[in-house]
């Protein structure tokens, strides 16, 4: 069948029948009712076609988006590091200090002792009016830890010095000394200071200014009060927005917790060693800040900066665990946050 109007026929053959024209048609060119009913059912067939593509395309797609978001969830499970983290500490706290996120927490917001986490305030506050190469005298003083004299008096030492080994030896000798020495100037700077405990008030005054509600010292060294009182408490989300802060603004004053050991020099020329007390120094990479902690009612509590990407500090904080748990507890959980970083977390 072609669209070119139809042939005479021969005379002799019979006469083909009528053609049957529709109204809208008539007097203009002749389709036959068979061509007509051809292209309607091309027409038809198309339409069928296409309604047939677009619901296997829709179906199609909602499957493959529910596949897509079935593999997600799949993958993100696999990729979390931190399903499934054991840990014996009781509280802990992971935070991203470039996009200020949470990556982990488990009884963030718990208010547990602190113990010697107490030093890194301390240096804070004495370090606003003691000069890091000033000498400090050591002066007639007591032990009252229990442990053994390391600092003997009459000796000068810079602060600089002084503050190396409070932090690295975790000396609550050391913490006396440089509170005592900042007294008289914290005092001068804030005539509110309480006398006689001038550091003592400043450390609680910073943590109030940053905020931390569930934070209180209640002496300088973090050591127990008493069997049931400790010396300091606070949350681990409190400990790690606390070295947030020192590792941004006073960096320098902690360069020396990474290190695994430091001699310190009198002007007089005898040395005093200090050895690190984080046992999992070797374990955390890019460490720039670390303090441990550890009493009766503390058990063993650790908070460290480390870099767990390429120009991604972290504060990882662990709190209430054992002595020697805190560290497995630590390595455990900065293995955790180097694998979410590396899963794009």
């Amino acid at each position: 069948m072609t669209d070119e109007p139809l042939a005479t026929t021969p005379a002799t053959p019979p006469p083909a029948p009528p053609l049957v024209l529709l109204p809208e048609h008539a007097g203009a060119s002749h389709f036959s009712l068979q061509h007509l009913s051809g292209v309607v059912t091309l027409v038809l067939i198309f339409f069928a076609s296409a309604s047939i593509t677009l619901a296997y395309l829709s179906s199609g797609g909602e499957v493959a988006a529910a596949g897509t978001q079935t593999a997600a969830a799949a993958a993100a499970t696999v990729a979390d590091p931190f399903a499934g983290l054991s840990l014996q500490a009781e509280g802990a706290y992971v935070y991203d200090l470039t996009t200020r996120r949470t990556l982990y927490a488990k009884n963030a917001s718990a208010q547990l002792p602190l113990a010697s986490l107490v030093k890194v305030p301390l240096v804070l506050a004495v370090s606003e009016v003691l000069k890091p190469d000033e000498y400090i005298t050591v002066p007639p003083h007591e032990m009252f830890d229990g442990t053994e004299k390391r600092l003997p008096e009459g000796l000068s030492f810079r602060t600089a010095d002084l503050t190396d080994f409070t932090l690295v030896a975790s000396s609550n000798e050391g913490a006396a000394i440089l509170a005592r020495s900042a007294e008289d100037a914290l005092r001068s700077k804030y005539p509110s200071a309480t006398p006689g405990a001038a550091a003592l008030w400043r450390m609680n005054d910073i943590s109030k200014n940053l905020g931390l509600d569930r934070m209180i010292f209640q002496n300088i060294s973090g050591l127990d009060q008493s069997a049931t009182q400790a010396g300091a408490y606070g949350s681990a989300r409190d400990v790690a927005m606390l070295f947030s802060y020192a590792a941004a603004n006073a960096p320098a004053l902690f360069e020396s917790t990474a290190r695994d050991s430091i001699r310190i020099r009198a002007a007089s020329g005898e040395t005093v060693t200090a050895v690190n007390t984080d046992e999992a120094l070797p374990a955390i990479p890019g460490l720039s800040m670390g303090k441990t902690g550890s009493t009766a009612l503390a058990g063993g509590n650790l908070a460290v900066v480390f870099e767990a990407g390429p120009a991604r500090p972290v504060v990882a904080v662990i709190l209430h665990s054992t002595y020697s748990g805190r560290f497995t507890d630590m390595k455990a959980l900065v293995e955790a946050t180097v694998a979410a970083m590396g899963a794009g977390r």
